[in-house]
């Protein structure tokens, strides 16, 4: 009889710590309040403008690489973003930039696509780092399971200038991933060309696309690495919130 009680109530404790811990482990799950409002600088393999955003495939020819013409199927790209505000709970996201390179492959409906690294400015806080990651989970473009090779890279030292007439980003001062875009000729009135009402990767709201084809966008890591002048690039800014997730 001692016996069965002891047994008993070894079990009964065991049975309180697993629904304690539970519990626990469910609140750290419940993710916080958040939004964010960030600019990108886009630029990729592609003509201008990249075909992909209405048929989900790249051209066959993707523009000059290397000083060749490239007469295959992929969209390699850059992506260069600045959060202007946002938070994560009480995690401030004001001022961070990120960098999103990789290569698409040949056609956007495949279950996965190539690879992509994703790196975060060395001023950035792991706090800050990991909330960023939560919040791009929540995009099907930015969700590691999109992709068949995903890698965080090193922290490195992003630098991003943005006007109406051109755009600047690098990684580690060039070395790493660098895109330079120029204000697209032709607007009416001598205003920018813009196009509008355009999906960007699942975001909820953007403020309209700024037509600003690249004189350089390169990505110089590894065997990886690929190097485009005079293809396609754009900016636009962007806007989602934990909000928008729950609807």
């Amino acid at each position: 009889m001692i016996r069965s009680i002891f047994t008993l109530s070894a079990v009964m404790v065991c049975l309180m710590f697993s629904v304690h811990n539970s519990s626990a482990q469910g609140k750290e799950m419940v993710e916080p309040d958040w939004s964010v409002n960030m600019t990108v600088m886009e630029t990729c393999s592609c003509p201008v403008f990249c075909q992909c955003f209405f048929t989900g495939k790249p051209p066959a020819d993707c523009g000059t690489s290397m000083g060749g013409m490239d007469k295959m199927n992929f969209c390699r790209f850059n992506q260069a973003y600045k959060v202007n505000s946002g938070h994560f709970g009480s995690i401030r996201l004001d001022g961070a930039k990120f960098w999103f390179a990789g290569d698409a492959g040949d056609d956007f409906a495949h279950s996965k696509l190539p690879w992509v690294v994703l790196m975060f400015d060395s001023s950035m806080t792991r706090e800050q780092r990991n909330a960023l990651s939560a919040i791009l989970d929540h995009l099907h473009f930015y969700n590691p399971k999109r992709w068949t090779s995903y890698e965080i890279g090193k922290s490195t030292f992003i630098d991003w200038t943005f006007t109406s007439d051109s755009a600047k980003a690098s990684a580690d001062g060039g070395k790493t991933a660098e895109v330079v875009l120029r204000r697209l000729d032709g607007g009416m009135d001598n205003k920018p060309v813009t196009m509008n009402n355009m999906d960007y990767f699942g975001y909820p709201r953007n403020s309209g696309f700024l037509l600003m084809p690249n004189d350089v966008e390169a990505y110089r890591v590894g065997p990886k690495a690929f190097e485009y002048h005079g293809t396609n690039g754009l900016v636009t800014t962007v806007e989602i919130s934990s909000n928008d997730i729950k609807k």
